[in-house]
């Protein structure tokens, strides 16, 4: 077990084998929680940058998509219920 000290900005330096282990560079942002043993440190999960055109429909749904019609209908309901309860 190695230790490590706290700086007086606030700073801990990780020892450098578990930076290696971990292939951790600088730069490398993480999650800090606090939990009952201690202080939890993770890498923080970043979605790569992505544009509309690269995600657009990648979330399909196997039902059969809703015609205009259908969704003029549903919306013309709602604006109903809503109206019945005051909301509008």
């Amino acid at each position: 077990m190695e230790t490590t000290r706290l700086s007086t900005k606030g700073q801990i330096i990780l020892p450098k084998g578990i930076r290696d282990s971990r292939a951790w560079r600088p730069g490398t942002e993480f999650t800090v929680e606090e939990t009952e043993e201690g202080i939890l440190l993770r890498p923080a999960a970043h979605f790569p940058d992505a544009n509309l055109e690269e995600v657009a429909g990648c979330l399909r749904s196997k039902r059969k998509p809703k015609t205009p019609e259908q969704m003029r209908a549903a919306i013309h309901r709602e604006v109903t219920r809503r109206h019945g309860r005051g909301r509008y």
